[in-house]
Parts: C-alpha cells; sequence; structure tokens
C-alpha cells in the first residue's frame, strides 16, 4: 500500500510532547521518521510516571509509535558528523530544544543550509519569535494560560482553569505537522526548504478564536447575551468564564442524570440550540413551548435558561445519560454523553474506527492502548507501531548512512552512539 509520505526522511529531534506528537503524525502517514535520543537515557518521558519497573512509560510509548530510535551523542565530534550526515539524507528536522541550543551544538540555520538547501526545519516555541517572553520556559498550562484558554474556562465564582485537553503540546504539534506539510509542498513548487515554527501560545490562541470574537464583541455592546452572566450577572472589560455554556451563541449545560451521586460522569451536555427548538420542546414533554412567546425565542428563554435547564435535569432524574441520549436523538437535539476516560478506552466504536489501538510491546510485558490516526482517509489505511526501544535501530540508521561494521563498532566504543 501506497502512504502518502512514502520516500520522506524526518529527523526527530524532540522530547515530551509537542515535538514528538507531531512526529508520530508524520510517522502514520507513512514517513520514516528517525528519533534522535542521548545515549543511556533518550527521551526523558522515557522514565516518566511508569506503569511498569524499568520500562518505557506509557507518556512516551503513546507519543512515539511509528519511529526509529537512533542514539547519538552530539557533544562529540563523531556524534556531530553522524548529525551532518543524517542532515544531508533527510527532508525535515524537527526540534523542540531552548532557543539557541541549536546554534551553541554548532548546528545553525545557516549551517544546515549549506549541508541541505532543501532540508525544513521545523521548531516547537513557547512564543513566536521576538516576543517579549521569548525566552520564557513554557510548558501545558503557562501556554493554556499565556494562550487565553484558562482565562475563559471554569466558573464565574472560580479561579481561570486550565483544561485536561492538551492545548498546549499536542495542539501546538498539530499546528508544526500542517505548517511542515506546507512546506514540503512548498519545497515541491520552488525547491527550496525553509524553517518552520509553531508556538504554544498561538496554538493555543488559535482554539480561542471563538474568544476573541466575544471580546471584540463585549468592547462594542458591554454585554454578551449568551453568557450565563446575562441578563442578572454583571460584565467587566475582558471575557468572562462561562462555565458550560456554548461557544457558539447556542447555550448549552452539563445536567445530572440517574446514577450522578455516585458517577462523577454521570452527566449529559443538552444544547438549546434555537433552530431545534420545537424539537427541544418535543423532547422534553414540553410542547405548549414551542408557540409561547415566553420561551419560544433565544432573548424570551435567555432570563430563565437555569429555570429551563433544572427542569430538564428533573426530566432525566430517573435515565442513565446512555438512556437519556437514546430518548433525545431522535429529534435530532443536539445531546451528547459526559464519556469517562476508562469508557473512552474501553469504547468499541473508537477501536472500531481505529481511534483508539492496542499495540504489543516487547519489553513492557503485553500490550498498551495508544491514540490512533485522528484523521481518516478513504485511499489509504494508517497502520500503527509500537515505539521502539532506546537505541534499537541505531546499526540499521547507520547502516542506511552509507557506515561500514567497522565504522559502527568504533561510533560504539567511542560512546558517540
Amino acid at each position: 500500500m501506497t502512504k502518502a509520505l512514502e520516500g520522506i526522511k524526518v529527523i526527530d529531534f524532540t522530547h515530551v510532547q509537542a515535538g514528538p506528537a507531531c512526529t508520530q503524525l508524520l510517522g502514520f502517514y507513512g514517513a520514516d521518521v528517525v528519533k534522535v535520543e542521548m545515549p543511556g537515557s533518550g527521551d526523558i518521558t522515557r522514565q516518566q510516571l511508569r506503569d511498569v519497573p524499568g520500562q518505557d512509560a506509557l507518556y512516551f510509548t503513546m507519543l512515539n509509535g511509528n519511529k526509529r530510535s537512533l542514539t547519538l551523542n552530539t557533544k562529540l565530534q563523531a556524534g556531530k558528523e553522524v548529525l551532518e550526515k543524517l542532515i544531508k539524507d533527510s527532508d525535515v528536522m524537527v526540534e523542540n530544544f531552548g532557543p539557541g541550543a541549536l546554534d551553541r551544538m554548532g548546528f545553525s540555520w545557516a549551517r544546515i543550509q549549506e549541508l541541505n538547501p532543501r532540508l525544513i526545519m521545523a521548531s516547537v516555541k513557547g512564543f513566536s519569535e521576538g516576543h517579549s517572553l521569548e525566552d520564557l520556559k513554557v510548558y501545558e498550562n503557562v501556554a493554556q494560560c499565556a494562550g487565553g484558554a484558562a482565562s475563559t474556562t471554569g466558573f464565574e465564582d472560580g479561579p481561570p482553569t486550565v483544561s485536561g485537553a492538551a492545548l498546549g503540546d499536542t495542539n501546538t504539534g498539530m499546528h508544526l505537522c500542517i505548517g511542515i506539510l506546507t512546506a514540503l509542498h512548498y519545497r515541491n513548487k520552488t525547491g527550496r526548504g525553509q524553517k518552520v515554527a509553531a508556538s504554544m501560545q498561538d496554538a493555543v490562541l488559535n482554539l480561542c478564536r471563538v474568544k476573541l470574537r466575544d471580546q471584540q464583541r463585549l468592547d462594542k455592546e458591554g454585554v454578551l447575551k449568551e453568557y450565563p452572566q446575562y441578563p442578572h450577572g454583571k460584565f467587566g472589560e475582558a471575557v468572562p468564564r462561562g462555565g458550560n455554556a456554548g461557544g457558539g451563541g447556542q447555550p448549552g449545560w452539563v445536567l445530572k442524570c440517574k446514577g450522578w451521586e455516585t458517577d462523577p460522569n454521570a452527566y449529559v451536555y443538552f444544547t438549546l440550540q434555537g433552530n431545534a427548538w420545537p424539537n427541544i420542546c418535543k423532547a422534553i414533554d414540553k410542547p405548549e413551548w414551542i408557540d409561547d412567546p415566553e420561551y419560544n425565542t433565544p432573548d424570551a428563554r435567555q432570563p430563565k435558561i437555569f429555570d429551563i435547564f433544572a427542569y430538564i435535569e428533573s426530566r432525566f432524574a430517573d435515565k442513565t445519560k446512555f438512556e437519556v441520549l437514546d430518548m433525545i436523538r431522535v429529534f435530532d437535539v443536539p445531546c451528547a454523553p459526559v464519556l469517562s476516560m476508562k469508557e473512552i478506552a474501553e469504547s468499541v466504536d473508537l477501536r472500531k474506527s481505529g481511534s483508539i489501538v492496542e499495540v504489543d510491546h516487547p519489553a513492557r510485558g503485553g500490550k498498551y492502548l495508544t491514540i490512533g490516526s485522528p484523521i481518516k482517509f478513504s485511499e489509504m489505511t494508517v497502520e500503527v507501531t509500537r515505539s521502539p526501544l532506546l537505541g534499537e535501530h541505531t546499526d540499521e540508521v547507520l547502516t542506511g548512512l552509507g557506515y561500514s561494521k567497522e565504522d559502527i563498532a568504533k561510533l560504539h566504543e567511542s560512546k558517540a552512539v
């Protein structure tokens, strides 16, 4: 089977999450991704949050499938020479070092262009180049705060709240992957490589564009009518935390279902979508609200929005979240169960679609779950392979670069690999 990125060679000079998430996507779609790691230790996530003593942690395995591992000490001259050969032989290099780290290593952008003018140099950064906070060390929650997500998440009477979704890390990796694919397409037209960068702040902000929309509306009108603060609460100068209100102008809320007293996820998300109002009324057994001027427009409903939700919640009190879903879906009303990670992990649907994949690992003593391709194709099946052991493919990669067995033995003796 032909894979879209077959023949594209990628140097994965990344660690932790944002960069590895990017390169794993490239590996999913057929690129030959060589993960460059320090001998003896490797990516720090191999050791973080271990569930099997002495073996690669799930943090590593779930972000580094579909790759080969090359151990390389670039502090040694012999290691630098291997990296030079790798750069000459590759199409893309992805890195997420701190500012200036590659320059100090002897691999400035100018030097990389000398070695391979067609190479695409892709970088994960905390902030865009030239930003006043460019040198600030950034990780997931820092990015969520700096990108506007935390200030708009949570409830009005609580503090800013970070999301459980990796908006700063994996999200930035996906943005960088888009940039790399765009640069490859550009290279096909011009023959030239280029630098590509995705900042974590920018990637979070890109997912918060509706909040920037709301900020501009708030500046002009002083209120945001679809937020739960309207009409009884007060608005300040900035977009407030809206709890579980919908971000697209459709009021919604998380409602309790049967079993909520003992199950923290016995809830459904219910939306009072304007164009679905007649069907909503039928679904909740309130047909008289369809034409009632006290209820049949968003402006009429907003002052009593929580009374409406309370009524709907009472209708769900004796039904599980899945029973509620079955009851509501026939009316084509937006509604979803709040799924726990245990329910996600055991989902037959997600396994059938390849969104969750079970993979064998030779050193962990069994299978582990990992995330498959979030994108599906009609002409290409994505094969998910296990993460590599540290240095597992070192000799194989070196052989591909033209090193003889004797040369490889010398590199091992010198501790360069």
